[in-house]
């Protein structure tokens, strides 16, 4: 039970602490109208000051640590039933420890582990994200050039063109990760871990007139088959391991 539980928290937890400008350009899909060739180039200047290369190895490293070190005690320090409300797990038979209590028994190294797990992870990703970070540049050029015209665009490099504009600018997509927000973001997780058994109940009423989702059992032959071919599973494999999850075995 535990692990899902962690799982669903921590990605909860991430969420409500990413910067919200940062998941701007992976957020939209949608085809936008072509801008003028003057305006991208004034925006792309801008991009250069709010978003400078070498960006996300700056979030990544030492910054994105401190903040997932402080996201993950704070989670493990929440009371096991607020946890485990997330996944509807019946919470009446549960105690007031926390998880971290819990994990202390079975790991007794488990605060170094997740340190240490954590760190990998960051500098993995970190390597990764800057080999994508061109893509976002654009995106984030793409973006600033639709929503400010060429005269509000000047105005913007104007200012970053200054000692102050410079230092804000250079630094505007870390402040939302620094520790003066980040230790007001950590009383906003258990209101949240409070109010999400609520939450799961509403959105269960608010589905309530969708069909259940079908079992293997009741697709039709060609639906077999054609899952079969999506897992790259041969079908009469596929309908032997269904078969024994239906056994409970």
């Amino acid at each position: 039970m535990m692990r899902p539980v962690l799982a669903a928290a921590c990605a909860a937890l991430i969420v409500a602490h990413a910067p919200a400008r940062a998941a701007e350009p992976a957020a939209t899909t949608a085809t936008t109208a072509p801008v003028d060739a003057a305006r991208l180039a004034a925006a792309r200047q801008t991009v250069d000051y709010v978003f400078p290369a070498g960006t996300y190895a700056r979030l990544m490293n030492g910054t994105m640590d401190q903040v997932m070190d402080t996201v993950m005690d704070s989670t493990m320090r929440l009371p096991l039933k607020d946890l485990a409300g997330i996944a509807g797990v019946d919470t009446e038979k549960l105690g007031s420890a926390s998880l971290a209590e819990i994990m202390e028994i079975y790991d007794p190294a488990y605060k170094e582990r997740m340190r240490i797990s954590t760190r990998t992870m960051m500098n993995e990703m970190m390597g990764l994200m800057t080999q994508f970070e061109p893509d976002i540049r654009d995106g984030l050029a793409g973006a600033y050039a639709s929503r400010f015209d060429a005269r509000q665009l000047g105005e913007l490099n104007s200012f970053f063109a200054t000692p102050t504009g410079k230092a804000y600018a250079a630094d505007s997509y870390l402040i939302m990760m620094s520790p003066e927000v980040m230790t007001r973001m950590q009383a906003f997780m258990p209101k949240m871990m409070q109010q999400m058994p609520a939450i799961v109940e509403k959105v269960k009423t608010a589905t309530a007139t969708f069909p259940a989702p079908r079992q293997y059992a009741d697709l039709s032959e060609t639906d077999k088959t054609k899952l079969a071919k999506i897992l790259g599973v041969a079908r009469k494999d596929l309908d032997k391991s269904e078969a024994a999850k239906d056994r409970g075995q």
